[in-house]
């Protein structure tokens, strides 16, 4: 996988951008990558009953490797590759919806906080891809973002 630019600019008028198979596509294979990488570390630290005790959360360590991990690590690729692994596989970015410039680090927290908004309503704010003609997410429009194909696989 080659380094791709992420502070060129994308022209809007021209972008195509990402429909709503593409990223669920993109999201499974982010979630299996984030799987493949608390599972273990799960495992080593609470065990093996830790996958079949109940609860909502068993220790600190549990909070990090389930919620501050995954959050700081998808910041951390929107904010430095424009992706997470998920989008670059299928040649996709998160750009600004107004400018096509790469999104302010207040932006991707902003987005990936909304996710929350985007999954409340069963989901709506995540359909809400196919039907948008800009393919914007709910956390995409909270954000001020688009999901874009790279601008050299246009």
């Amino acid at each position: 996988m080659e380094s791709k630019d992420t502070s060129a600019k994308v022209d809007l008028s021209r972008a195509k951008y990402v429909g709503f198979w593409k990223r669920v596509g993109a999201a499974i294979i982010d979630i299996l990558i984030l799987i493949v990488v608390t599972f273990p570390l799960l495992w080593w630290i609470y065990g093996p009953d830790y996958f079949t005790t109940p609860g909502m959360s068993k220790g600190v360590a549990d909070v990090i490797i389930n919620y501050v991990l995954p959050a700081v690590a998808v910041i951390l690729f929107w904010r430095f590759r424009g992706a997470t692994p998920g989008k670059m596989l299928i040649s996709a970015r998160i750009v600004d919806a107004a400018s096509g410039g790469a999104p302010s680090t207040k932006q991707l927290i902003g987005r990936y906080f909304a996710y929350i908004v985007s999954s409340l309503p069963a989901g709506l704010g995540f359909l809400w891809i196919a039907f948008d003609k800009r393919k914007q997410s709910w956390h995409d429009k909270l954000a001020g973002t688009v999901v874009v194909y790279d601008k050299d696989d246009i």
